[in-house]
């Protein structure tokens, strides 16, 4: 097979002086564990932007120094320009929400969401307008007189929320907040978030290892392994364009196959499966095969290919009554060249 695969430059981040967020050459060791391995980061004034990974990749030891929980052992942490990576949590204009809501259960919702500005001798007069403004934004008006106790999941959340927010940080730090929530009510509140955060323009940095979250809300990703970030970039850019194969791999599902020493990735659902004859279209590129499995999920059924060549695609299309007797069958497999990309081979980590 001729494979015309397609490379995409890195993303060069944002401009110094549209930053809200800069890390410069950030290095972060516990004992002998290199947590973060000298990174550089850009993250724009007003940005929903994510931190991805699996555990133990960096990601959140990276929000901790940028929240000043840990101290980088070199490098710099820039908010507003200003290098913050020596100052305590208390001299830098963020707040963090937390997966586990870390809500007094003896307050109310509304003695909850002000006591950050009680600790900062805020006026009273002041303190309620700006408590009544954050319940509003979170969508929880009346229920400022409530104990946490009384309220769901997804409500404690949102009083969270809302205590961050009402002290007007620059940068709004989240640590996987949707964590404990069940399904349904994590995709809700994935849609509230992004609502909430295009409304008060704050710099939001989400930190999670669901890829689905991030892809969803997020204006850009950055995909973290091994304490160093791979990819830097939109959804799209980094689920359509994955530069290395642990991004490819991470990002939703991807193939990856190695032909005349390249090795590339072609997404399931750019493949098409021929059968009964059907050709390929000119200039698509194409494998024969043998269909091994059949599995349907409801709105699509997934297919998986034995490659005469060698290898496993597997091929993703809306469901149709495909039933379990097509496997063995010979199949052939296309895909536009458009939609394949020479990513780099895996490196070895410092995990």
């Amino acid at each position: 097979m001729s494979t015309q695969a397609q490379e995409r430059p890195s993303e060069t981040g944002a401009a110094a002086g549209d930053a809200d967020v800069r890390l410069i050459a950030v290095r972060k060791t516990f004992g002998d564990v290199v947590a973060v391995d000298s990174i550089d980061l850009e993250i724009l004034r007003g940005e929903f932007f994510t931190m991805l990974g699996p555990s133990g990749s960096g990601k959140t030891t990276t929000l901790r120094m940028i929240a000043g929980f840990e101290t980088p052992d070199s490098g710099q942490i820039l908010l507003g320009g200003v290098d913050v990576a020596q100052k305590p949590p208390y001299e830098r204009d963020v707040n963090t929400v937390f997966q586990d809501y870390a809500l007094f259960p003896h307050m109310t919702v509304a003695q909850n969401v002000e006591y950050g500005l009680r600790v900062k001798r805020v006026p009273k007069d002041e303190r309620r307008t700006r408590v009544e403004e954050a319940l509003e934004t979170v969508r929880l008006p009346q229920f400022g007189a409530r104990k946490p106790s009384q309220l769901s999941g997804g409500q404690r959340q949102r009083v969270a929320l809302a205590r961050a927010l009402v002290n007007h940080p620059r940068v709004l730090l989240l640590d996987e907040p949707l964590g404990a929530l069940d399904l349904k009510l994590r995709e809700e509140m994935q849609i509230e978030l992004k609502r909430i955060q295009q409304e008060v323009g704050i710099t939001f940095i989400y930190v999670t290892h669901d890829q689905d979250e991030a892809l969803t809300m997020s204006d850009r990703i950055a995909v973290f392994s091994h304490g160093r970030i791979d990819q830097v970039g939109t959804p799209m850019d980094v689920y359509e364009h994955p530069q290395t194969e642990f991004v490819a791999g991470f990002v939703g599902v991807s193939n990856l196959l190695e032909r005349d020493g390249r090795r590339f990735t072609v997404r399931p659902e750019k493949i098409r499966l021929l059968t009964d004859g059907q050709p390929a279209a000119a200039g698509e590129q194409t494998e024969n095969g043998v269909l091994r499995e059949v599995v349907y999920l409801g709105s699509v059924t997934r297919y998986i290919v034995d490659l005469e060549a060698g290898g496993v695609l597997t091929v993703v299309r809306q469901n149709v009554d495909d039933t379990e007797e097509q496997r063995g069958r010979p199949v052939i497999l296309a895909w536009g060249p458009q939609h394949t990309y020479v990513i780099e081979r895996e490196r070895e980590g410092n995990e």
